[in-house]
């Protein structure tokens, strides 16, 4: 009686250690690194660097695709100026010394949470390619001519390559970024920027 007992609990700790496995198996965690700019424009410049923690969840598997969800700390630090001075018009509060101000260059810090969706095509047993879009909360601390300080949202479209070696994975993407603050503030244009990043995430 007591060795089917010891058998029981044995199996039942055993199913319970496979399902574990099987339910972390979906989880990854990661770091990346990226860099950008803004497109061609005569309005103002804007170069950044980030890095981020990034958690991934994979949801269901195909025999094609596989779907992901991702959660994205990030940090932003971006340089900024602005170019043409009558950006800034006339009926602007205190428009000649806001023009001024905002020539000069600006560090600005911005703290982001993205969401994000990942389609991805395995190719073979080891690469695989993907698109990925976010979107997320944001909150940047430097007001300047194109966007309010204090709350925003940053939204990302990114198509990535990816390289398996046991549980690592190497990932490297192209992306479009927009921060905006969707008129909550009282500057709303925004900045656009192409970016490059690079991430190693870990299978757990």
């Amino acid at each position: 009686m007591i060795q089917k007992q010891i058998f029981f609990i044995a199996l039942l700790f055993a199913a319970v250690q496979l399902k574990a496995q099987q339910i972390n198996s979906n989880y990854r965690i990661g770091l990346s690194y990226g860099f950008g700019s803004e497109f061609n424009n005569r309005n103002y410049t804007f170069t950044n660097h980030y890095y981020k923690v990034q958690l991934y969840y994979k949801i269901k598997e195909s025999e094609n695709f596989q779907y992901e969800i991702l959660v994205q700390p990030e940090v932003n630090f971006g340089k900024h100026q602005l170019l043409n001075l009558y950006f800034v018009k006339p009926e602007t509060l205190d428009f000649e010394q806001k023009r001024i101000e905002y020539m000069q260059l600006k560090n600005v810090h911005e703290y982001a949470l993205n969401f994000g969706f990942l389609v991805k095509k395995p190719i073979g047993r080891l690469f695989s390619c993907y698109a990925l879009g976010s979107v997320g909360p944001m909150i940047t601390d430097t007001e300047t001519e194109r966007m309010s300080k204090g709350f925003a949202f940053a939204d990302v479209l990114a198509v990535g390559f990816t390289v398996d070696y046991d549980k690592l994975q190497f990932d490297i993407r192209q992306s479009l970024r927009h921060v905006s603050n969707a008129g909550l503030g009282s500057s709303n244009a925004g900045y656009n920027t192409r970016n490059i990043e690079f991430g190693v995430s870990y299978q757990l």
